[in-house]
């Protein structure tokens, strides 16, 4: 026990010693940097990133030289019996408190004897494919999130060869309000590749990172989970359970660090049960190791916890030190002015005039940001900017959709809504909404289906398509703030004389 203690004082003291250099180098002050997870720039920071100035540039230069110095240090491996502790450990509170998650329901009990069986092949092909969807859906969303798109998903779509006939429209559609949406293109494009080959389902990491899309962690949970190859995965939670077990004080995003905990994590996978492992370590972090409130109490390795066993010690020491916070970097403020066009066109009955409506949709480029997905008209705009500078961006980008206020149509109504806010990994994105209501002029009819459905980059649709149909989280928000401030579906069939007139007129 005393030469455990002494080793365990000094792996300490060298980490604490490497965690200063760290904090001092970032220039950070070291109790901020212990105790909170992330860290406002200073306002002269945040003038140095608006500016770009060189002087800010050569410091991030320095630093990256510099830091490779601290960060580049020699993490101990785990212990043989060390490792077999935490195995054992870890796969035993597994068993009685893992949750009960869709994906994680075995479809067969396929053993690898039985993997020359064309049934058990193909079993095995269909436990990797759903493994495949609920690991790309995880990847930055909450587990209660990804839970209904994952039973909808599998129900449209339950195996890998009905995935590959979908669309790219009727894919994005399903995954409207995840974000991410290159994940989603990846998952097509990836069952189209496999679909299309003759070798089936790839089984191994190396063959698998050949599919578009699949990285070293989607390929180590897809190879250890329905193949039970022995390979390590390294997710969020993954870092923070090592980092804490091996008292890391190094960057967690400095590819030294990464690399390093690859290793460790690769020396911690039980051969025999891989995949339990591997899901066993992760649950361990997203349910016990948490970042803020980590539940030692509950910890079925805290035994071998590093991090526990320093603040037990020393009262300047938290678990939660560990993984060390890096500053996050400072979101870019767009501004853009959005309008739902809603058109009226007017259809003679028996009975009088009546007015169908419907709103305009506008197909993103099909690379870069929501690449592919339908959103209303927006227009990127230079910074702030009053209406009457929105208004007119927005009447010239109209034009693009055969819609001239000065020649075809005419403005029945256009209110300012309010601004909604939207914020992405990188960008926080401040839209000015407005309803625009539009009448064609001299009986014109707007055409529907303008291109191949394929091709087409605008189209018209109505209200009820409208609601149902999937649209990201920013579009939805917009649209709701739509529905209420005015009503979506004015009839103005109901005041006919009225309402005849002022169109004549205009």
């Amino acid at each position: 026990m005393c030469s455990v203690a002494s080793g365990r004082w000094v792996h300490w003291f060298e980490s604490h010693l490497r965690r200063e250099k760290y904090l001092q180098s970032q220039a950070t002050p070291p109790l901020l940097a212990l105790q909170h997870s992330s860290i406002s720039p200073s306002m002269d920071d945040e003038v140095e990133v608006r500016n770009g100035s060189r002087d800010n540039k050569e410091k991030r230069k320095r630093k990256q030289r510099t830091t490779p110095e601290i960060e580049v240090m020699d993490i101990e491996d785990f212990g043989q019996d060390e490792t077999l502790k935490i195995r054992a450990s870890l796969l035993g509170w597994y068993d009685l408190k893992k949750r009960d998650l869709p994906w994680r329901t075995p479809t067969t009990t396929t053993t690898h004897e039985d993997e020359d069986d064309a049934d058990a092949h193909e079993d095995l092909d269909n436990r990797a494919y759903a493994v495949w969807v609920s690991e790309v859906m995880l990847q930055q969303t909450r587990v209660e999130t990804v839970i209904d798109y994952y039973n909808r998903w599998m129900q449209k779509w339950p195996t890998l060869h009905h995935l590959s006939l979908a669309s790219l429209e009727e894919v994005n559609e399903m995954w409207a309000g995840l974000g991410y949406y290159r994940r989603a293109r990846f998952l097509l494009e990836g069952a189209k590749m496999i679909s299309e080959g003759k070798c089936g389902f790839p089984r191994t990491t190396s063959a698998l990172r050949e599919v578009p899309g699949i990285g070293n962690y989607t390929a180590g949970a897809i190879a250890s989970i329905a193949f039970k190859e022995a390979v390590p995965v390294v997710d969020g939670n993954v870092v923070r359970v090592i980092a804490r077990l091996k008292a890391i004080s190094s960057n967690p995003k400095h590819s030294a660090t990464i690399k390093n905990i690859w290793r460790l994590a690769g020396q911690l996978v039980d051969p025999c049960k891989p995949g339990d492992f591997n899901q066993a370590l992760m649950e361990l972090g997203a349910t016990i190791c948490t970042p803020l409130k980590p539940i030692c109490s509950a910890c079925p390795v805290s035994d071998q916890c590093s991090a526990l066993s320093m603040s037990e010690s020393h009262g300047s020491i938290l678990v939660t030190d560990y993984p060390v916070k890096v500053v996050k970097a400072k979101k870019r403020h767009d501004f853009s002015a959005v309008s739902v066009v809603k058109i009226l066109e007017e259809q003679d009955i028996s009975k009088g005039s009546q007015y169908n409506s419907r709103f305009l949709l506008v197909k993103r480029p099909n690379e870069g940001l929501l690449a592919g997905l339908w959103e209303f008209p927006s227009v990127l705009l230079d910074g702030e900017a009053d209406g009457a500078t929105r208004r007119k961006t927005i009447d010239c980008f109209l034009k693009s959709f055969k819609l001239d206020t000065r020649k075809n149509c005419c403005i029945v109504s256009r209110e300012d809504v309010g601004e909604c806010v939207h914020v992405f990994t990188h960008i926080h994105l401040t839209m000015y909404v407005e309803l625009l209501v539009l009448h064609l002029k001299g009986g014109m009819k707007i055409s529907y289906e303008n291109e191949d459905k394929e091709t087409m980059t605008w189209r018209w649709i109505d209200s009820e398509a409208l609601s149902s149909m999937g649209l990201t989280s920013g579009v939805r928000k917009v649209y709701n703030m739509i529905q209420k401030k005015v009503a979506l579906e004015p009839h103005p069939c109901q005041n006919k004389k009225s309402n005849s007139k002022k169109l004549k007129d205009s």
